[in-house]
């Protein structure tokens, strides 16, 4: 029943989805769903939360490879879960109507949270300096915020905004690195592992011909 109210509250606002239709096409009577929710805010917040769940799952990936080919395949799938529950995410990030400030806040937290921790594990850092909070929290924060915009008429290929995420991370990386060592010495110990061919060495061909 979430799964069908998480898919039909992702293609039009929850204000144009009845308790008759959600029924409908889970096959089940209006009274059943009311048996399980009260009303149309809790099993929309139910569905935020599957949303939550799974998006936060788009972050997680195999630590093995080199780091700039790991984030291209975790941008895939977030763009994946844009792509498939536009409105549904929008309503996610932005809160939604129907939903009230409190509870979307918290699963909009536990997404950025999730995100975080996985980019640090990644990163093989348990308790990271300040500033190397800041470039992955930034990094985190302008992803949504890419999505969103692009969502409003999609007039950028997605596949060109992916490529455009991992070279962002790369280069907020950098520049900080350039105000701390120890954030200097970490992203050392990452390029040494990227490949020319790969998204981290695409970035640093593109600035060379920039630069020139």
């Amino acid at each position: 029943m979430i799964g069908v109210a998480l898919e039909l509250f992702s293609r039009r606002s929850p204000d144009d989805v009845s308790i008759d239709e959600i029924a409908s096409a889970a096959g089940i009577s209006r009274p059943l769903v009311y048996h399980y929710f009260p009303g149309k805010l809790s099993l929309y917040e139910a569905a935020l939360k599957r949303a939550a769940e799974d998006l936060a799952g788009r972050f997680v990936e195999p630590r093995e490879g080199p780091l700039g080919a790991r984030l291209l395949r975790v941008m895939r799938r977030f763009f994946d879960f844009v792509d498939e529950h536009g409105p549904g995410f929008s309503a996610l990030m932005r809160g939604g109507p129907a939903v009230g400030s409190t509870t979307a806040n918290a699963l909009v937290d536990s997404v950025r949270q999730a995100a975080y921790e996985q980019i640090l594990a990644h990163l093989q850092v348990a308790e990271p300096p300040a500033r190397l909070e800041l470039v992955v929290r930034s990094w985190i924060s302008l992803a949504e915020s890419t999505a969103l915009i692009w969502l409003d008429g999609r007039r950028i290929p997605r596949a060109d905004l992916e490529v455009q995420l991992v070279h962002d991370f790369a280069a907020l990386a950098a520049v900080g690195a350039c105000h701390d060592a120890e954030l200097a010495a970490l992203l050392r110990e990452v390029l040494k592992g990227e490949p020319g061919q790969g998204p981290f060495g695409d970035l640093a061909t593109r600035l060379v011909v920039l630069a020139s």
